[in-house]
């Protein structure tokens, strides 16, 4: 499992920062294990730390006042999240959930404040993020208005690789079929006939416990 130094060091934020100051925010952030299917975070709670994945995968889920559970986007191994909430000191918007054991890092509010107010490359991917995070979202708006489910199930796919939102995703994503269908929304079934249909057309590989994305490009382009 990887390791909060080793993400912090993966990150072209925490590079920049002096010895240091990389020190203050490595003994400032604390890491916990959150196992699968439990809550990394909860909604309505007050935000009071910026969150990152270490190594795991998470998801962004909502739950109606009917009952009815709605999941958003995965976050995976160097993904971090919750900035928004924090800029606008606000509650917690969505409840975050542990789709596998997952090593997870909590930034007190405190820290995420001194980096905004004296680092520029902090800013800088800060800036990056609310981007990369806006664009995520008025995709899912559009492919769920306008593709079908292989390819809406194709570009959620290739959204979780995204390198400025989840840096350390290699090609190979130990997710496994249930989580997949998920996150896009669709039964377990339909996305297994999807991910068949993607696997035919060259663009992954179905592994035991995860896949291996073969044509990233591929996804992105993939329509009915």
């Amino acid at each position: 499992m990887l390791t909060l130094a080793a993400m912090l060091r993966a990150s072209p934020w925490a590079r920049a920062l002096a010895p240091a100051d990389l020190g203050r925010v490595e003994a400032e952030t604390v890491t916990r294990l959150c196992m699968a299917g439990s809550l990394v975070c909860r909604k309505g709670e007050p935000v009071e730390t910026w969150i990152g994945v270490v190594d795991g995968l998470v998801k962004m889920a909502n739950v109606s006042a009917q009952g009815k559970s709605t999941s958003f986007v995965g976050v995976g191994s160097g993904g971090w999240f919750g900035e928004g909430s924090l800029l606008k000191d606000e509650p917690r918007r969505y409840d975050i959930v542990a789709l596998r054991d997952s090593a997870i890092a909590y930034m007190p509010r405190s820290t995420f404040m001194w980096l905004l107010d004296t680092s520029m490359p902090f800013n800088r991917f800060l800036l990056t993020q609310l981007n990369e995070r806006l664009g995520q979202f008025i995709g899912m708006v559009e492919h769920g208005r306008l593709l079908g489910p292989d390819a809406r199930l194709a570009r959620c796919l290739a959204s979780m690789f995204n390198p400025h939102l989840y840096p350390g995703i290699g090609p190979a994503l130990p997710i496994s079929q249930d989580e997949i269908a998920q996150l896009a929304g669709m039964s377990r079934q339909r996305a297994n006939r999807a991910l068949k249909r993607l696997e035919t057309a060259g663009l992954l590989r179905i592994d035991y416990g995860g896949i291996t994305v073969l044509d990233l490009p591929g996804l992105h382009r993939f329509d009915e």
